[in-house]
């Protein structure tokens, strides 16, 4: 209501300022001003320091938003690559800075200079060999410079050592919701079709395949710390993207293909909550929520919890009405740690046949005997006719 309130107000306040303006032409009938289209040395004046004006405002409003949302950023990666790819990124944002820097003084200088004024004209430049090389060239090895180290920060992200001790995990995308399935000690998972989904097997895990027999699905990721993870990225149904911010990690997941990404964490979930940095941001969120709660409880809603930091694999495509709800927590454990929690979760080939198996009945219950049901059943329905 409020919204509709205010969307009034503006639009009324516009007809306002409309009608005023009207009201400012006819108080302008029959006195002396100047008509014509053609700007004159006054208007390219004020043209001119518009343009100063303008550049300062970029200025301003450029430092003011690297100290205002300048502490938003992620911070500390907490994957080996991650310090890779926060260089070329660092990089990329210099670069730009210097060179929007650079361009828009000159842009604006040059166009308050060479201002129009009466009776002066333009030089008609045809060409500058030595200023189009300059600005070609120097442009050219930069980019080539930037995407060069790019490849190479792609490759070295990218490349997964066949040969290499890893832990393979499936993430399984589909609306809207993940589910991780771990190869077990033969370090392959399992062929899988969405045509064979049924019942538990909601990933479509071929259970005649050899490599599937100790497969396992879960619903809650673990990894461990140190260690390189090979993920395998399967979609259901529609485009979604595996995105974990904190390990620098994003790949999409397509359906009918599966894709590849691979990370070595270097900080377990505890070590990241003890991380100076976010001790304060979980600091400060948590100041947001106390006052916001004061707010709720007065109006006789729920406080909101506390917030604590965890790890989170989100979808990073928007996959449809519920998209903003598609994560999964992930828990990076010591090695010991993850040992200890994968040890006794059973393979997705004992979760079917645990869900195929009859329920045995319970010792010293009676069994109905559902014939008798029919016969008085049956009986009364006779006495109702008679």
């Amino acid at each position: 209501m409020t919204s509709l309130l205010v969307i009034i107000v503006l639009v009324l306040l516009a007809v306002a300022l409309w009608q005023l303006t009207k009201i400012f032409d006819l108080t302008q009938v029959g006195a002396n001003s100047d008509s014509s289209q053609v700007a004159s040395d006054n208007d390219n004046n004020v043209q001119g320091y518009l343009m100063f004006g303008f550049l300062a405002f970029l200025y301003i409003f450029t430092i003011y938003g690297l100290f205002k949302w300048g502490p938003l950023v992620l911070h500390t990666p907490a994957s080996e690559h991650g310090s890779l790819v926060d260089s070329l990124m660092n990089i990329s944002w210099v670069l730009l800075f210097v060179v929007q820097a650079i361009t828009q003084a000159l842009l604006h200088y040059f166009a308050f200079k060479y201002k129009g004024k009466k009776e002066q004209k333009a030089l008609y430049f045809a060409d500058n060999n030595r200023l189009e090389a300059l600005w070609s060239v120097i442009p050219a090895v930069v980019l080539a410079g930037l995407i060069l180290y790019g490849l190479y920060a792609w490759t070295n992200i990218m490349f997964i050592d066949d040969e290499e001790d890893t832990v393979v995990i499936e993430l399984y995308a589909q609306q809207f919701k993940w589910t991780a399935r771990y190869a077990g000690p033969d370090k392959v998972l399992g062929k899988a079709n969405v045509r064979l989904i049924e019942g538990v097997n909601t990933l479509g895990v071929d259970l005649s395949d050899p490599y599937a027999q100790d497969d396992i699905v879960i619903s809650e990721l673990h990894i461990p710390k140190g260690k390189k993870i090979h993920f395998k990225m399967r979609s259901q149904d529609v485009l979604h993207s595996a995105y974990m911010p904190y390990f620098r990690a994003q790949m999409n997941c397509v359906p009918g293909m599966v894709t590849e990404f691979a990370f070595t964490p270097i900080y377990t979930t505890d070590e990241y909550r003890e991380l100076p940095y976010m001790v304060e941001k979980v600091a400060n969120i948590n100041a947001i929520r106390t006052k916001k709660s004061i707010e709720l409880v007065a109006k006789g809603q729920t406080a909101l919890d506390p917030y604590s930091f965890d790890y989170l694999l989100l979808c990073n495509k928007i996959c449809g009405a519920s998209h903003y709800n598609m994560q999964m927590k992930v828990i990076v454990d010591t090695p010991e740690d993850y040992k200890k929690w994968l040890q006794d979760k059973p393979t997705i080939v004992q979760e079917v046949k645990t869900a195929k198996t009859p329920a045995a009945p319970v010792d010293g219950a009676k069994g109905v005997d559902s014939t008798k049901g029919k016969d008085t059943a049956a009986a009364v329905v006779k006495i109702a006719m008679k």
